[in-house]
């Protein structure tokens, strides 16, 4: 174990914890001097700039022309807002399409969710949230609520005071919906199926949520259409692998005081998270070795050069467990069982039950976000962030300027929802509006909206070269 402090994640984690901007894609001014700092910077997906408007140094950071946010709940909402162009873009986009339109808000809670109501409200549309307790920023909420939008979440909710607040969002009567593991629109079409019989249809933000619709639909118990934002490239790319990748790693490290440099590491899914976790884990110098069921993934992770193994195997020598998978019962009691002593236990992405000890476990809490969990077997591991997905619970979620990557996906594919009535069931963003968000990021204005095979003459072949 190598403590953060003068480590050469220091400067890093401590940037990251203050803003709440990420690594991938961003220059930084580098210590020429420290090269296991520029190693790292750039083995996250940052890329070295003399004056580049951050300096990175094992002591810390410094913000060129900027200040980092204060900590009022203000503070942070406006300094999200400030990096999130491509979703100011986007909901400008929808013009007069969402004047007077209730929609309702299924998501974490916290500044960047903020700006996405925020942006929402300022089109015209009649916006209230929901947020479980665990996905609650509670400042950020009243904030919300002082800035008119209608907010039924508390980070101190039982499970029954946030199965009523998720049910007083829905007697709102939405007639979108924009969710987060497609919790609420399950729900609504278990209790409330008026409110169903009058949505135009939904969005879904993850993996977790898209893969129950999908099964819905597959039953004929879908009755609305829903796009997968998840699916778009301009989201899964940007925040499954990096955006979720990075902070789950670095929230990590900070709950645990560790820069994971000498950790054995045990990554179960191998899907973009999974990739994401265990790339940004060997660049801090941890052994990584990778668990999948998909033979496809696994020979995927042998291909990246890392280990694999079944997952007894895997977690038997294992400092650290992070599960990528977004499956419940992932880690489960025998798979606890078979952990080492005082192993970690991690969730990226995250599912509920995603980690599911066996009856009999007692629960100890050890530190904020960090809880020992003493087995049935007399085995003992440190569970973090109850089991939820680390990077929420125990930092600032996914980086502002990859959830301005998702929430503009979101904004794109209420746009579609309210341009072509589509049928009930789960519909992907079209390509040329996937194009069009990346577009919008990168500054190229809304982008090329044909493929690059509209521009190709299929019936010209090399025999013609030359003719």
């Amino acid at each position: 174990m190598v403590r953060i402090a003068g480590s050469p994640i220091a400067g890093l984690v401590a940037f990251s914890a203050a803003t709440n901007l990420g690594v991938a894609g961003r220059a930084f001014a580098l210590p020429v001097e420290d090269p296991r700092v520029s190693a790292i910077v750039r083995g996250f997906g940052g890329r070295a700039e003399e004056d580049a408007a951050v300096g990175l140094s094992r002591e810390g950071f410094t913000l060129l022309g900027a200040e980092a946010p204060g900590p009022g709940a203000d503070d942070r909402i406006d300094w999200a807002r400030r990096w999130m162009p491509a979703s100011a873009a986007a909901a400008a986009r929808l013009d007069a399409r969402v004047g007077g339109l209730r929609i309702g808000i299924s998501m974490v809670l916290e500044p960047k969710t903020a700006v996405l109501a925020l942006l929402l409200a300022e089109a015209g549309a009649e916006v209230a949230a929901f947020a479980f307790a665990a996905e609650t920023d509670d400042a950020v909420a009243d904030a919300l609520r002082g800035r008119g939008i209608a907010v039924h979440a508390s980070a101190t909710a039982t499970p029954a005071e946030e199965r009523a607040a998720a049910l007083a969002l829905l007697d709102g009567r939405p007639r979108l919906l924009v969710d987060d593991g497609a919790h609420v629109i399950r729900l609504a079409h278990r209790e409330r199926p008026d409110v169903v019989a009058g949505l135009i249809g939904a969005t879904e933000e993850t993996t977790s949520g898209v893969t129950p619709l999908r099964a819905m639909a597959a039953d004929g118990e879908l009755r609305i259409p829903v796009v997968a934002a998840n699916d778009a490239v301009t989201k899964t790319w940007f925040d499954n692998r990096h955006g979720t990748g990075e902070t789950c790693v670095l929230a990590i490290a900070r709950a645990l005081d560790d820069d994971l440099s000498r950790s054995r590491v045990a990554v179960v899914g191998f899907g973009p998270v999974g990739e994401g976790v265990a790339e940004r884990l060997r660049v801090l110098g941890a052994d990584v070795v990778v668990v999948d069921l998909d033979p496809r993934r696994a020979l995927a992770a042998r291909f990246a050069g890392y280990a694999t193994a079944p997952v007894l195997t895997a977690v038997r020598d294992a400092d650290l467990v992070v599960s990528a998978t977004g499956v419940p019962s992932t880690i489960d009691g025998t798979v606890l069982a078979a952990c080492r002593d005082d192993a970690v236990i991690a969730v990226a992405g995250g599912a509920p039950e995603e980690v599911l000890p066996a009856p009999g476990t007692q629960v100890e809490r050890l530190a904020p976000h960090v809880e020992r969990l003493r087995l049935p077997g007399g085995r003992s591991v440190r569970l973090l962030a109850g089991g939820d997905c680390v990077n929420i619970v125990a930092g600032e979620g996914n980086p502002i300027d990859v959830m301005d990557l998702s929430f503009a996906v979101q904004l794109a594919s209420i746009r579609l929802l309210l341009e072509q009535r589509l049928p009930p069931g789960v519909h992907r963003l079209p390509e040329e509006q996937d194009r069009a968000v990346a577009g919008l990021a990168i500054g190229g204005g809304e982008g090329r909206a044909s493929s690059p095979a509209g521009l190709v003459d299929w019936r010209r072949t090399r025999f013609d070269l030359g003719r």
